[in-house]
């Protein structure tokens, strides 16, 4: 995914400002440091900031230039920080672009308390004294010293940022690691408010950044290491992921209720099977284990149980997201506010989603259950992530590693060679897992499913098939080419995840409200809001773009009606929100509402292998359960409509999951 907040900028008052500070560095002898960072996604290191900092009578200058090169795409970044030689700020410039699809040219100029700043077309000022310049995560020197300015101003519970907001900053603890045979002790910093939720940054007592660990403006882990010290990323990921799921184990406690026996009375459940609604229903759970469900009225309640009164409202089974990317503890959360208790990761850090799911397994953090996709590419300028495969060895050991920790699936992505995808999905069905992912360059669907591929992401490879074949901008449901396509993929049980409320939202006229897309987008954490409304095309290119949005929704109809089996993905989105949107457009493309909601709950267990454990409210499965105050079945986004989650046992409600995690409802 994409975008960021934008902090734009008074380029002449800083171009003024720059000239001054010229002018007097020219009189003034000067003092001048400099350091390197390297820039990492997915633990792969794709790009450098280098900075150079020059001292002299009146302050100090920071140069900055971050550069990283994402599947292809070159994402350079120029930016300028001012202090004064008491270490208040003057100006802060930034220029360039922080992620593949965003383009930044910021600035704000502060004289005498009074901050000058341009935000897009607006141009205001800030009566604001204390307040810091930082523009979202990147880049890492410029969070550097705003450290090293909270410090100085006696570590306010809260820093005010500009142009707007505030960041949270707390020292949280002392890290010991071993580097070349010899300890390395870092403070350990959280800071929360300039992305969706927390960032953890590592630094020396003399506030020398050596580790920052993010989320881009994509919402993809983005690292940050001093450049001598690289090898010790993959242990500070593992720490960040562990870290990040304590914060929130204590509040969960308070947030939820745990109980052995839990009865449910007076709901209508929903038969997400047979696509039928069951009236007045009264659920045991113990153990997180549907003991029995009666709808007699005459169902004889433990003592011990503790009694959820349903009446007037619908029981379904816990959602499934078959699209996720599970890169910062705050998805945890956020999924089960929307109801969703399993998501399929579909490629993440080794060591990250490792810790991630024990700590949730084992207790220590909130989140639904995991399934582990473990993405390998190929080599080459496009490469995503450090697990690479060119050939038969390198694609064996990748794939047996996945297995060895608890992957139970294998995601292909876009650089791996045709030659490889086979050997990977041999190895993988040798070892009992499947394999999704990617139609790599040079293949296309039929050569992928015929290589081995089970499953496959996003529903552009199918719209892309050389033998779709259209009639006046609709699919030709009559052509002998489509027929053949359908019989092909249903004969070889093939799997397709469409995700098409990410295509909906990176085709969308900018200038259409983004609430058409999202109605809750006002609740969204703050630091998201601006990064999804700028998400999208001016009206030209969305208008080129939306056939493809159109083609797509009427293949899933398609592939719906050839008995192809479609599980609803988001490839992120909007956190937990996403999901909902996806099984709308679903209707949208003309499936039902009983059919869209088996996408999100029986189908995915079912082609997960799962389906004796999950994907329906039966006997003797899980109690991963949803209760909804209106009825889904009549209207699919009633969906959103959530008083209850449970989940392991434990209750949730929704407001409290999303206070957890910054949502403003």
């Amino acid at each position: 995914m994409a975008i960021t907040p934008i902090i734009p900028v008074f380029m002449k008052i800083a171009s003024i400002v720059t000239s001054i500070c010229i002018c007097t560095n020219s009189l003034l002898a000067q003092q001048s440091d400099s350091g390197t960072f390297l820039l990492h996604k997915f633990a792969q290191n794709i790009g450098r900031e280098h900075y150079s900092m020059t001292r002299d009578g009146q302050g100090t200058t920071y140069d900055i230039h971050f550069k990283f090169v994402d599947r292809g795409s070159p994402v350079p970044l120029y930016a300028s920080l001012r202090t004064s030689a008491r270490g208040e700020p003057v100006s802060f410039v930034e220029k360039g672009k922080n992620c593949r699809f965003c383009v930044i040219d910021d600035s704000v100029s502060i004289r005498n308390n009074t901050a000058y700043i341009k935000m897009g077309d607006s141009v205001f000022e800030k009566n604001e004294a204390g307040a810091f310049p930082v523009a979202g995560y990147a880049p890492g020197t410029v969070q550097m010293v705003m450290l090293k300015y909270w410090k100085n101003h006696h570590r306010p519970e809260k820093l005010n940022i500009l142009p707007v907001g505030s960041v949270e900053i707390r020292m949280s603890g002392y890290d010991t690691l071993s580097f070349n045979r010899k300890s390395l002790v870092l403070e350990r910093y959280t800071i929360g408010g300039l992305i969706w939720g927390n960032e953890f940054l590592w630094a020396d007592r003399q506030g020398q950044l050596y580790c920052l660990i993010t989320n881009d403006a994509e919402a993809d882990k983005m690292e940050m290491m001093l450049e001598p010290w690289e090898s010790l990323l993959p242990e500070f990921i593992k720490r960040a992921a562990s870290y990040s799921m304590q914060l929130f184990s204590s509040t969960s406690k308070q947030s939820s209720l745990h109980h052995e026996t839990i009865a449910i009375k007076g709901a209508t459940l929903i038969d997400v099977v047979n696509q039928k609604e069951i009236p007045n229903a009264t659920l045991i759970v113990g153990n997180g284990v549907i003991k029995s469900i009666d709808t007699s009225g005459k169902s004889k309640i433990p003592k011990d149980a503790y009694v959820v009164h349903a009446e007037g409202k619908y029981i379904l089974p816990g959602l499934w997201d078959m699209h996720a990317h599970f890169e910062q503890a705050e998805w945890g959360p956020a999924y089960l506010a929307a109801g969703v208790t399993t998501v399929r990761d579909c490629g993440n850090e080794f060591e990250y989603i490792n810790a991630i799911k024990s700590a949730i397994d084992n207790g220590n953090g909130v989140g639904p259950h995991i399934l582990k996709a473990g993405i390998i590419d190929g080599k080459g300028s496009k490469a995503l992530g450090v697990v690479q495969a060119d050939n038969k060895e390198e694609a064996v050991k990748a794939v047996k590693r996945y297995k060895e920790n608890g992957f139970v699936q294998i995601k292909i992505y876009s650089s791996v060679k045709p030659a490889v995808v086979k050997v990977i999905c041999d190895e993988a069905h040798r070892l009992g897992l499947t394999v999704t992912g990617h139609i790599p360059d040079g293949m296309n669907i039929i050569e992928g499913i015929d290589s081995g591929m089970d499953m496959v992401n996003h529903i552009e490879y199918v719209v892309r098939a050389e033998k779709t074949k259209m009639r006046n901008g609709v699919v030709d449901l009559s052509d002998s080419a489509n027929k053949k396509l359908i019989t092909f993929l249903k004969d070889h049980h093939t799997v397709i995840d469409p995700t098409l409320a990410t295509f909906e939202i990176i085709t969308r006229p900018l200038s259409d409200p983004i609430t058409a897309i999202e109605p809750a987008f006002a609740t969204l954490p703050s630091p998201l809001q601006p990064i999804f409304a700028n998400m999208g095309m001016n009206d030209a290119q969305a208008k080129m773009s939306k056939p493809f949005m159109d083609i797509s929704k009427q293949t899933v109809k398609m592939l719906h009606d050839g008995g192809i089996d479609i599980v609803a993905g988001t490839d992120q989105v909007f956190p937990g929100y996403s999901l909902w949107r996806e099984l709308e457009l679903y209707v949208d493309a003309g499936l039902s509402p009983a059919d869209a909601l088996q996408t999100a709950t029986i189908t995915p267990a079912r082609v997960m292998r799962l389906d004796n454990e999950y994907g329906s409210v039966t006997e003797g499965k899980k109690a991963d359960i949803v209760i909804d105050d209106a009825d889904p079945l009549q209207n699919i986004s009633n969906i959103r409509k959530i008083s209850l989650v449970i989940k392991d046992g434990n209750i949730y409600g929704p407001k409290p999951l999303h206070r957890m995690v910054g949502f403003n409802n």
